[in-house]
């Protein structure tokens, strides 16, 4: 065995490995090197003792010894996994902690069958990596490679991984390259890691004097998720905070080596970025100019959304005031345009030519949930049939839905921002933070939730048993339904992007998706013209076709299958 660390600057570095210090030899590159056996270890610099930052393995927590993690010694059952590519993808966001009052991967394994019947094809699971404190969203990792212990550490991520793939569920995982959490980022002790810092921490060197093996601590790092636990893809979180100059962009270069790592393991690996910059060359072929990934969240689209069915004109949402069938077109509705929160113009068009798959749409997400003032979530404030239209334009639509833990069922529990720092001060500082920020928004003290308190925890966890309860159970069936149409129906998931039509009538748009017709009325009752007879495939209340027309009932879908296929134009004059 031999232990290895990085640390360019430095004239001495001792390995402590199973409570003994031994030296360790200077080689190429600011490497150190120790030809020594053992199993928890840790680098001793100018006397302090730190864990690895490449460790696979915290089982005491971010601030104490790393252990030797063998990834061969466990005995994965997914040989016959082939992966699940992006188009056709219909994505699940949870949060290990909370998805299961057990808040561990086998707690939640227990509740993938629900997965399968509600006809998800992929598993998204925010961050796994070290952080400090038991419960925490895990945006504020410091170890990037080493799996929480308390949800069950490596073997029990792995545990998970392979029982979605015996179900056929592929599994996303939510990583953080943009910065690092406030407690055990060591990563500055060892080199030069961090370059400036962002609105949630310090940033990487990625661009600057030896950058180079800071970004390959981030390339490997990816790359062992998907090599080493058998992660099907990556959520890349707020790529727009990566500050890299260079010529080949750090996440270029991670597309093109997560390709090579797809064609060895032989089976399709994808990249998803969050992106606050509007600009889809993130998900541009790299021969056509871009940066190779393979889908970005398309946010413009949910704050069009929220809008459409909440009216809530706060903070970022007034531009999106009637924006809803601009934005269903054409993926952001800052394309170019004046953007009054950034107070600048804002964003590109998107070229049609792309596949809509490469944008993900969803009327709820971890962020619109967890940075609201009180974590409530859409169905909290939204009538059943205005959260069946939204779900309906999420699950018709030409681009990769997405939904979040509970929305299928409008779970009762909100969804707030925690933490649990052992540092009294830090913890303090958070809990004054979050509530200093809030109460600019007009918010009371005792309105914003504690994050430090465990009892937010417990307030945010699903509870299951409500599943079955008449007014839950009727929002479950009809998102079941909505994703068994679209996997029956191929029109449903075309990602064409130049054949998708969307016909603005006020408070009533309809869809078009091949001879399909997503009629959607968020108004009072209305009769709204097809242009040919139909048939209701499915609808959220009693909607019916009369004539040439259907007949919708307020607030309202129906998606109606056209007995003439030919695309024809809506005439909004004629309905009522």
């Amino acid at each position: 065995m031999s232990f290895s660390v990085w640390a360019p600057h430095h004239e001495r570095v001792l390995v402590r490995v199973d409570g003994h210090d031994h030296e360790m030899t200077p080689g190429d590159g600011g490497w150190w090197h120790s030809p020594v056996d053992g199993t928890d270890y840790a680098f001793v610099l100018d006397g302090d003792a730190l864990p690895d930052p490449r460790s696979s393995w915290q089982p005491d927590g971010v601030h104490a010894a790393s252990r030797v993690y063998d990834h061969s010694r466990f005995e994965w059952t997914d040989q016959g996994w082939t992966g699940r590519g992006l188009p056709g993808a219909v994505i699940y966001e949870l949060h290990i902690g909370t998805f299961t009052p057990a808040g561990t991967f086998d707690g939640a394994i227990e509740r993938l069958d629900h997965l399968v019947e509600l006809g998800v094809t992929h598993v998204e699971v925010l961050p796994v990596n070290s952080f400090d404190g038991v419960a925490g969203w895990g945006y504020d990792g410091v170890l990037w490679g080493a799996v929480h212990e308390p949800y069950g550490g490596p073997d029990g991520f792995k545990r998970f991984v392979d029982a979605c793939h015996a179900r056929g569920l592929g599994v996303v995982l939510d990583v953080v390259y943009n910065h690092l959490g406030p407690s055990g980022a060591y990563l500055d002790r060892f080199g030069p890691y961090f370059a400036g810092s962002n609105d949630w921490g310090p940033g990487l060197n990625l661009d600057g004097a030896d950058s180079d093996e800071v970004r390959r601590y981030v390339v490997d790092n990816a790359l062992g998720w998907l090599r080493d636990f058998h992660v099907d893809g990556l959520r890349l979180d707020a790529v727009h905070a990566l500050v890299d100059r260079s010529a080949l962009h750090v996440l270029e270069q991670l597309a093109v080596e997560v390709d090579a790592l797809s064609a060895a393991v032989g089976r399709p690996l994808t990249l998803i970025a969050e992106s606050d910059l509007n600009d889809a060359r993130l998900v541009t072929a790299r021969e056509g100019g871009g940066y190779g990934l393979d889908a970005q969240w398309a946010d413009d689209l949910h704050h069009a959304l929220h809008v459409a069915l909440s009216g809530e004109t706060s903070g970022y949402y007034p531009d999106f005031v009637g924006a809803l069938p601009k934005t269903l077109r054409e993926v952001f509705f800052h394309a170019g345009t004046w953007s009054s929160f950034r107070h600048r113009h804002h964003g590109r068009p998107v070229d049609k030519r792309l596949p809509g798959y490469r944008f993900l749409a969803y009327l709820q997400n971890h962020d619109q949930i967890g940075n609201r003032a009180v974590g409530d979530r859409l169905s909290a404030s939204v009538s059943f049939g205005r959260l069946a239209v939204g779900a309906a334009i999420v699950f018709c639509s030409p681009y990769t839905p997405m939904l979040f833990m509970g929305e299928e069922w409008a779970a009762s529990t909100p969804w707030q921002f925690f933490a649990s720092f052992p540092d009294p001060e830090l913890a303090e500082a958070v809990r004054t933070g979050r509530r200093r920020e809030f109460a600019r928004h007009g918010w009371g003290e005792s309105e914003v939730p504690d994050p430090i308190d465990p009892e937010t925890v417990r307030r945010s966890t699903l509870k299951w048993d409500e599943v079955s309860e008449d007014r839950h159970r009727r929002v479950l069936e009809l998102y079941r339904s909505l994703i068994a149409l679209r996997r029956s129906r191929p029109e449903l998931a075309d990602p064409r992007l130049d054949r998708f039509r969307v016909d603005d009538g006020g408070d009533v748009l309809v869809l078009h998706r091949g001879g399909l017709r997503v009629v959607c009325n968020l108004g009072p009752e209305a009769d709204v013209p097809l242009g040919a007879p139909g048939e209701v495939l499915l609808a959220s209340a009693d909607a019916r076709v009369v004539e040439q027309a259907v007949r919708l009932p307020a607030e309202s879908f129906a998606v109606v299958q056209l007995s003439d296929s030919q695309p024809t134009s809506v005439n909004f004059s004629a309905s009522s």
